[in-house]
């Protein structure tokens, strides 16, 4: 056996030893193929721009997403800020955007997507703003981050009625099967 061959079948078996699931990365020509999340408004880990933020016209940037896996029942979509208040002393997550249920042949959401735009059958979480849709950075002080988290779940979930993020990442938890993540950063002029 080529040591090439024997090290994909070893990754293989350690995904099912290790209790992962080696359904959650599609093998093509010997190489996972991992969900990918991207957005043409900022490249990952760049600044985003003004208008997708509380100082601009505070509307949801494009994202699209490729590579979701074949088992996928359905997508969630989080939007958080770990550095809240002060990324120098952060004391919480501040959550921008929750949806559930995207279907898994959905590849993006629109610039501004309207919730009536939204892909059939995704729903709503509240931000913490107590509020469901997305709201954009609005840094207090600081350059913080901002987590824009796919996931692939092997489940669709039921309805939460708008649920907050802890209760969505519960209702998660175990059906994970893929994630991908982009970041962009802001800092108010």
């Amino acid at each position: 056996m080529k040591t090439g061959m024997h090290q994909r079948c070893l990754r293989i078996v350690c995904l099912t030893l290790c209790g992962h699931t080696a359904t959650a990365l599609s093998i093509e020509g010997g190489t996972a193929m991992s969900l990918s999340l991207k957005s043409p408004a900022f490249v990952h880990l760049n600044e985003a721009p003004q208008e997708y933020t509380c100082d601009g016209a505070d509307v949801s940037p494009a994202l699209s997403w490729v590579d979701v896996p074949a088992q996928a029942k359905s997508l969630v979509l989080i939007v958080d800020d770990p550095d809240a208040p002060d990324p120098a002393a952060p004391k919480m997550t501040w959550v921008h955007w929750l949806l559930y249920n995207i279907p898994p042949s959905a590849s993006g959401l629109a610039e501004n997507v309207a919730p009536k735009d939204l892909p059939q059958g995704t729903l709503e979480g509240k931000n913490d703003w107590k509020q469901t849709g997305y709201r954009g950075p609005c840094p207090p002080i600081g350059r913080h981050r901002y987590f824009f988290k796919l996931y692939a779940l092997d489940v669709e979930l039921p309805d939460l009625h708008q649920p907050d993020k802890a209760r969505l990442e519960r209702a998660m938890s175990g059906h994970i099967l893929d994630q991908a993540e982009l970041i962009g950063t802001y800092q108010r002029k």
